[in-house]
Formats: C-alpha cells, sequence, structure tokens
C-alpha cells in the first residue's frame, strides 16, 4: 500500500493503479504561473477494476448514485483544481472522491410501517366531525316564510 491508495471508511483500500490520473492547466487567475503549469487535477477511478476490491453489488451502487459522474468508459471523474499546487489538488481530488464513495455506499435503513395508536385515530375522526359541523354551520338553510 502506496501513499497514493485510497482508503475508504470502511477499511477497505483501493490500490493506485485502479485510478488514472491526469494534469491539465487550470482556469482563472494567477498569472505567469497559471499559464505555464499543469495544476488541475483530473481522476478517474476505472468501476470494473474496482468490482474485485468492492464486489459487484457495491460497484453496482455506486453506479446508480453517481451516474452523472460517469463518463463514456464508465469510470468515476473528479477534479480539483482550486489550489495552485498540483500536490494539494491531488490530495484534494483524492479526498473528493473518498466523500463521493462514502456516501454512495451508504446503505439507506428500511422504513418499517407501523399502526397509528388508537389514540392518533380517534383525535383525527374527532379533528374530522369537527370541521365537518363547522362546514355544516356555514351552509345556508332555506328559509321558512
Amino acid at each position: 500500500m502506496s501513499r497514493s491508495d485510497l482508503f475508504l471508511r470502511d477499511g477497505r483500500v483501493l490500490p493506485k493503479e485502479l485510478f488514472h490520473l491526469s494534469f491539465s492547466r487550470s482556469g482563472g487567475p494567477g498569472g505567469q504561473h497559471a499559464n505555464k503549469t499543469e495544476t488541475k487535477v483530473d481522476l478517474r477511478l476505472d468501476l470494473a477494476a474496482a468490482e474485485a476490491v468492492l464486489g459487484p453489488v457495491d460497484v453496482a451502487r455506486i453506479r446508480e448514485a453517481l451516474q452523472n459522474r460517469l463518463d463514456a468508459d464508465g469510470m468515476l471523474c473528479v477534479t480539483a483544481s482550486e489550489h495552485r499546487s498540483q500536490f494539494q489538488n491531488y490530495d484534494a481530488a483524492l479526498e473528493r472522491m473518498r466523500n463521493l464513495l462514502a456516501s454512495a455506499l451508504v446503505r439507506k435503513k428500511r422504513r418499517i410501517g407501523t399502526k397509528p395508536t388508537r389514540g392518533s385515530q380517534r383525535r383525527r375522526l374527532d379533528e374530522k366531525r369537527q370541521r365537518g359541523d363547522i362546514k355544516k354551520g356555514r351552509q345556508d338553510r332555506p328559509r321558512s316564510e
């Protein structure tokens, strides 16, 4: 395990071989430094290869939850360009990838349906009856002459 392996919060480790890394020039202000250095980091995770570490169920969950971040090849993409240093942007991209994967792998708790209590049923029906009485009181009654 090297420094650039990605350690997930659940203890699993994605080796650096699963990632494709590229650098480009970052936009925005910065003068001469920004015009000649490639500090923007584009980090891509090969989900097909990551299936060996994560398992097919978790990869399917990631594909579904993060489908808008997948490229045409089915790789999960993250970019970082907020820092002036390539190294800091690389760390930021790794952290962003870690957070994305952690949020996609959270299993939602299934809701267990419960019956309303007898008291809440009674209160609901009493309230409905009261509203009906109020509306009945608003009706025009035929006048007897």
